[in-house]
């Protein structure tokens, strides 16, 4: 992550070197803009809820996901995206970052497959 001027090609070239593993997705990127009008970010890369969807192959997560269940992830399925968020979180640990994405399933109707 470096600094880059505002119409600097050199963000541009950056940014596409930064999430060429990630095109055909969404991105989560956060730009912090300095009042010298230069800025940098950050790529958080795919949302992990879009992770858990494609998993799953559905569309959305309930709108009622304590009661209504849209599905379930097998813990293989569950340590696939906890790799792939891996760098991009505060885990310590595979273990620690499958907590966080199992978490995040459940807030959106879907269950946990027990080990």
């Amino acid at each position: 992550m470096g600094q880059y001027g505002l119409n600097s090609m050199d963000f541009v070239n950056a940014f596409n070197e930064e999430t060429k593993g990630l095109r055909g997705n969404d991105v989560i990127v956060k730009v912090r803009v300095f009042e010298d009008r230069t800025f940098d970010f950050k790529v958080s890369g795919v949302p992990t809820d879009d992770l858990i969807l494609k998993a799953l192959g559905i569309k959305k997560g309930s709108g009622v996901p304590q009661k209504d269940k849209v599905g379930k992830l097998s813990d293989a399925q569950l340590t696939e995206i906890a790799e792939a968020k891996m760098e991009f979180t505060n885990g310590n640990d595979i273990e620690a970052v499958k907590k966080q994405i199992a978490g995040t399933a459940r807030s959106m109707g879907v269950e946990i497959e027990a080990k």
